[in-house]
């Protein structure tokens, strides 16, 4: 497969998943903010949602402070701003359009009618109403494209790489999310249990579709340590980091086999795959044999912020050994 192929297939998943990610953190937040809690102000509720972005700065130089109205907007509609569901899904249906010709027709069909539908939203005011419903509409299309890539592309190294980038984004999110919520809004002692403290934690479960999955798995009350385990180390939760990683492996171990199949084993090709192979595989083994215990006394913060820049090495490493050079705005 070219280079080019592969790189507008695997951003065009990784823009896709990242939509839905900044989607289910606005929701989240919002969901919070229908809470009454008179000790927590407006802008504490929602820098958060500007943390787990990583783009504070540059919101804090276009808009100042920090308040709903302008949190949502720059989030999902601002069109400077490139980590917004606008620019997302913009650039995953540019990224599509460029290699229409390697996904299936229904592929193709599925992103170019999800941009046509999207321009309904544009100029409205999601902060004045409709933001539950905007996000609802961005998870279930984010959801019908994994669909229908799963259901009708043929299992090669297209679809390997459409794969590839959705886990790579997934994982970054989860883990940003995840630390946050721990480093930044961790209740005080006397408050862990309360009924805010139950909400917020509920409300962070139900942000990666993992409530009913929590229940059922310890049936029990909602207690942060819990939540942190089925998340970063729990195989069967689709969203935790350890599913992530188990899904990247796979996939990274069949691409460099390839990869070496098409070239002399020291080939800088061959050589990259197995760079990124060894990088995913360091990762994996963190969170395969990992222990919760451990990870805690060692902090969670210091694990999860160590997690997403060696995530992001590996993204990189990807970029480099099968895709384009490197993009910086990327």
């Amino acid at each position: 497969m070219l280079s080019r192929t592969a790189d507008h297939l695997y951003w065009m998943a990784r823009y896709i998943e990242r939509a839905e990610n900044m989607a289910r953190v606005l929701d989240v937040t919002y969901n919070m903010s229908l809470v009454p809690n008179a000790a927590v102000s407006e802008a504490a509720l929602w820098l958060p949602a500007l943390e787990i972005s990583g783009n504070i700065d540059d919101y804090t130089e276009s808009y100042g402070d920090c308040t709903a109205t302008n949190v949502i907007h720059y989030l999902a509609m601002d069109s400077k701003n490139s980590s917004s569901i606008y620019n997302a899904l913009r650039s995953a249906r540019e990224n599509a359009r460029a290699v229409r010709v390697a996904m299936t027709s229904e592929t193709w069909e599925n992103i170019n009618a999800l941009w046509l539908e999207f321009e309904q939203f544009i100029g409205v005011d999601l902060a004045k109403g409709g933001l539950r419903e905007f996000c609802d509409w961005v998870k279930a299309r984010s959801h019908l494209f994994r669909g229908v890539c799963f259901g009708t592309m043929l299992r090669d190294d297209a679809f390997s790489f459409v794969r590839l980038g959705s886990f790579i984004e997934r994982a970054d999110n989860t883990a940003r999310l995840l630390d946050v919520k721990y480093h930044l809004l961790l209740p005080d002692e006397e408050e862990i249990g309360g009924a805010v403290d139950y909400y917020e934690w509920s409300s962070v479960l139900r942000s990666v579709s993992a409530f009913q999955a929590y229940q059922k798995i310890f049936r029990d009350t909602i207690v942060p340590w819990r939540v942190a385990e089925l998340l970063v180390l729990r195989a069967d939760m689709p969203r935790s980091l350890r599913a992530c990683f188990d899904e990247i492996s796979s996939i990274l171990s069949s691409l460099a086999g390839s990869r070496n199949l098409g070239g002399s084993s020291g080939s800088a090709s061959s050589l990259g795959a197995n760079e990124c192979r060894r990088l995913a595989g360091e990762l994996h083994s963190l969170l395969l044999y990992g222990k919760m215990e451990a990870i805690f006394q060692n902090g969670l913060h210091e694990f999860l912020t160590v997690f997403i820049r060696e995530n992001n090495n590996l993204s990189v490493e990807i970029q480099r050994a099968f895709l384009k050079p490197p993009v910086s705005e990327r």
